[in-house]
């Protein structure tokens, strides 16, 4: 089977950006998502507020051209006043037409 070599963006961010981001992700050229509730401790400190919500976690998967203007956007638009982190993981994909 033939893998098509492409990024998975993994964004961990608060909650309430979450419309935002899916719509910044999908404008920016990315097919599709998934979006996960997650908790955790970062340099932001934890939640400590029962009415919060958990972060979201999306996951991406785009071409390398995608990913960089992912992470330009979210750096320019979100980093300095949201917690909000991006990583990226080199993936091979079965069916990779799909995500291009």
């Amino acid at each position: 089977m033939k893998l098509t070599s492409l990024k998975l963006v993994v964004i961990i961010a608060e909650a309430i950006l979450e419309d935002r981001l899916l719509l910044e992700i999908k404008q920016l050229g990315a097919k599709g998502y998934t979006v996960s509730q997650v908790g955790g401790e970062g340099s932001r400190g934890v939640r400590t507020s029962q009415w919060e919500r958990k972060n979201s976690k999306i996951e991406t998967v785009v071409s390398s051209e995608v990913a960089e203007d992912i992470l330009t956007c979210l750096a320019e638009k979100y980093f300095s006043d949201y917690a909000v982190i991006v990583y990226l993981h080199d993936v091979g994909v079965s069916r990779g037409e799909k995500y291009i």
